[in-house]
């Protein structure tokens, strides 16, 4: 029951950002990833694939497309670093206690972040879901503007390649409408693998 549901909605959204990518190319691309990147539900499972599949086609260049995927992607994550980073902590605690989050929990979270944090910026930006939130709490942390960009850029070019690179692949190898499918496949399994992790490391760290 669920899955066909999340099936139809991947493919609607698979069409919709085909349609905005066709239209308007790089622009679309670059305004995509920051609103991507700034815990906009904007799915780059499905903006990097597309943009792969249109490099392969001739459409875009593959390296320019790359170039403006991460740079939009670096935006979208400064500036909800930034909000983290003016807003603060406080503000934070107050409003998430009204979702029954403790203040024990938060700081539990908050040290696990000190510790790791370096870590946790560059490898979340190759976790779905949870790459589009993390610049959050390094703001809340104050994380070194240098450190925090340095591995967000490196997370997030390592992320957009490989993306881009299955598309491109997928689409040389096979067809249009078989990258098409694969890609909503894969789209569907890393939601499996976000539930998986986000369970997971929430209830490990959370407590």
């Amino acid at each position: 029951m669920v899955l066909p549901v999340i099936s139809s909605a991947v493919g609607s959204s698979f069409s919709i950002i085909e349609g905005i990518i066709s239209s308007h190319g790089y622009a679309a691309i670059f305004i995509l990833m920051v609103l991507e990147s700034s815990s906009i539900p904007v799915p780059s499972e499905i903006v990097l694939p597309l943009a792969g599949v249109m490099a392969a086609e001739g459409i875009l260049g593959f390296y320019p497309a790359l170039l403006v995927a991460t740079v939009g992607s670096l935006i979208g994550m400064g500036i909800d670093y930034y909000i983290g980073y003016f807003v603060g902590k406080d503000i934070v605690y107050r409003h998430l206690e009204l979702f029954h989050v403790t203040k024990t929990s938060l700081r539990k979270f908050d040290r696990w972040f000190d510790q790791n944090g370096e870590a946790v910026v560059f490898i979340s930006r190759m976790v779905p879901v949870i790459r589009t939130v993390a610049s959050l709490p390094a703001g809340f942390a104050r994380m070194a503007k240098r450190k925090f960009f340095t591995y967000s850029a490196a997370g997030a070019l390592v992320w957009d390649a490989v993306l881009m690179g299955f598309g491109f692949v997928t689409f040389n190898s096979y067809n249009g409408s078989a990258a098409s499918a694969t890609i909503i496949l894969i789209v569907l399994a890393l939601f499996g693998t976000v539930l998986y992790f986000v369970y997971h490391t929430m209830k490990k760290h959370l407590r």
